[in-house]
């Protein structure tokens, strides 16, 4: 399938984002870029991010930076120390508290508040490469806006196993025959604010915290594909990716999770992307294989198909209860609610 920029295929207006305007009016002057960074009860290495944020942007001090990170209803010390911070801070510094629960409803509240052109997504257990805006200057001065950029992520911690990273040298951009999910991670996710404010808000069923556990990030790529938008990964652009997880448990959760996530992906987009069907399948072909000796989903960590196929099969069934109930209540969505709503 090829997608033409510009010329959109399917918006879904559930998530129209009225509050990101494309060509704000602020009252002191807008920077270049915003990073946005959500966080709930990890003051640890929470402190290390936005250091690494801060040293970053004083490298390239010419390109205009600031810094929204969101508390997602921390009940440690996150807003206490994101008031020092935002006092002390050299670097332009808004704390944002929102008390709902779950990632995409934090990203959502980033959006809200965030003023720069360029907004960046970093997960706050992540570490900025002191050259990361020279990498992103460059790429955005081609005048190509109209798309979602990522970049590399590497372990920031060697002892971590080698989950939730990409290390791919090659530039590429993201086709239907590649499955969304991973392809630009999250953690390290760019775009001009004129894409944010056309695709609109998260949607916050997805995602860290919320009903389907993950793959809030997949879904914003999906609905940028349907709208013409591009998605491109850059083998720059790099940050360090310090998610201590180190043994087999963790991860076989976290890929559950994510498997969980894009089920319910699959359901959303049926009728409008239904080419990511496609990936359901080769999973489940994969995993037959497995039975007479074919390879692992991932040989390194051991990592099967089979909780693959199991958990898009649960995340679909999750994603239509969530689909009726929010019919049952027949109730008007209300604009910072919209990411909640069903997909058109």
């Amino acid at each position: 399938m090829t997608v033409k920029a510009h010329q959109p295929l399917q918006r879904d207006r559930s998530t129209e984002l009225g509050t990101v305007p494309a060509n704000p009016r602020p009252e002191r002057s807008a920077p270049e870029v915003s990073f946005i960074i959500c966080t709930r009860n990890r003051v640890a290495v929470l402190e290390a991010c936005i250091t690494s944020v801060q040293a970053a942007c004083r490298a390239h001090a010419d390109f205009g930076a600031e810094l929204v990170v969101v508390d997602n209803g921390s009940s440690d010390r996150t807003a206490e120390r994101l008031a020092s911070i935002a006092a002390m801070s050299d670097i332009p510094f808004t704390p944002v508290y929102e008390a709902r629960p779950g990632l995409a409803t934090a990203r959502n509240a980033g959006l809200k508040r965030a003023r720069g052109r360029v907004l960046v997504f970093v997960d706050d257990d992540c570490a900025v490469h002191c050259d990361y805006l020279r990498d992103l200057e460059r790429h955005y001065a081609s005048g190509e806006h109209w798309l979602i950029r990522g970049g590399r992520v590497e372990l920031g911690d060697p002892r971590d196993l080698p989950f939730t990273i990409k290390r791919s040298r090659v530039r590429e951009r993201l086709t239907p025959d590649v499955h969304p999910g991973g392809f630009v991670l999250g953690c390290n996710m760019t775009m001009h604010r004129d894409v944010a404010a056309r695709i609109g808000n998260f949607d916050e069923r997805f995602g860290a915290g919320g009903p389907l556990r993950s793959a809030e990030d997949t879904d914003y790529l999906v609905r940028a594909v349907l709208l013409g938008i591009a998605v491109e990964y850059v083998p720059d652009m790099t940050i360090f990716h310090h998610h201590g997880r180190r043994d087999r448990k963790s991860i076989e959760k976290l890929h559950r999770d994510y498997s969980l996530g894009n089920g319910g992906l699959c359901l959303k987009h049926v009728r409008h992307a239904p080419w990511l069907l496609r990936h359901f399948y080769w999973a489940t072909r994969a995993a037959l294989r497995e039975l007479s000796g074919g390879p692992a989903f991932d040989r390194e960590l051991n990592l099967s198909h089979w909780p693959i196929v199991g958990m898009n099969l649960l995340g679909a069934a999750r994603f239509a209860v969530l689909m009726l109930a929010r019919r049952a209540q027949g109730a008007p969505v209300r604009q910072d609610q919209q990411a909640n709503a069903e997909a058109s």
